[in-house]
C-alpha cells in the first residue's frame, strides 16, 4: 500500500526496498514521538511551574528539569521499539520489500528453500539475538545506574 501510494499518488520512482526503509522510519519514527510525549507527560506538572517560577525560560525548564526526567523514564520504551524495529526488517523480507542479499532473513530462507538445510535460519535467528541481546542488557545496565541515584527520592 505504502509503495503503491508513493509511486502511483506522489509521482515518485522509488524503489521498493526504500519504500519500505521509508515506512519503518515513519512508524517508528511516529511511535518514537509518542513515547516522548508520554514520557514528558508523566511529570507532574508541579515540576514545570516550579522551574519557571524560579526564573528559567521554557526551553531551559525543558532542557535543564523536565528532559532529564522523561529521559529516565522514556528509556525502556524506546529500547522496546528499538528492538522491535530491527526485529521488523525481516517483515521488509516477507513483504517482498528487500532484495535477498540485503537482508539477513531473506538470505536465510532462500537457502533453505534450495538445499532444505535449516542451518542458515538458525543463524539468522543467532544474528538477530547478537544483535538485540547486548542492546537489552545496556540499556538495564543503564536503568540500573540512572535508578541508583534516585534511591529515597520516590522514583
Amino acid at each position: 500500500v505504502g509503495y503503491l501510494g508513493l509511486v502511483t499518488g506522489l509521482g515518485l520512482d522509488v524503489s521498493v526496498y526504500r519504500t519500505g526503509i521509508i515506512i519503518l522510519g515513519m512508524n517508528a519514527g511516529a511511535y518514537t514521538a509518542e513515547i516522548f510525549r508520554s514520557g514528558i507527560q508523566s511529570l507532574e506538572r508541579g515540576q514545570m511551574e516550579a522551574s519557571r517560577s524560579l526564573g528559567m525560560s521554557y526551553l531551559q525548564s525543558m532542557g535543564y528539569v523536565i528532559m532529564p526526567q522523561a529521559i529516565r523514564r522514556v528509556i525502556p520504551p524506546l529500547t522496546n521499539e528499538f528492538v522491535i524495529l530491527i526485529k521488523d526488517t525481516s517483515l521488509i523480507a516477507f513483504l517482498g520489500f528487500a532484495f535477498a542479499d540485503r537482508e539477513l532473513l531473506a538470505w536465510a530462507s532462500d537457502s533453505y528453500a534450495e538445499t532444505f538445510n535449516s542451518t542458515p535460519l538458525i543463524a539468522a535467528v543467532a544474528g538477530y539475538l547478537v544483535i538485540t541481546l547486548p542492546l537489552i542488557r545496556l540499556v538495564t545496565a543503564l536503568e540500573r545506574k540512572l535508578r541508583s541515584g534516585l534511591v529515597g527520592i520516590g522514583a
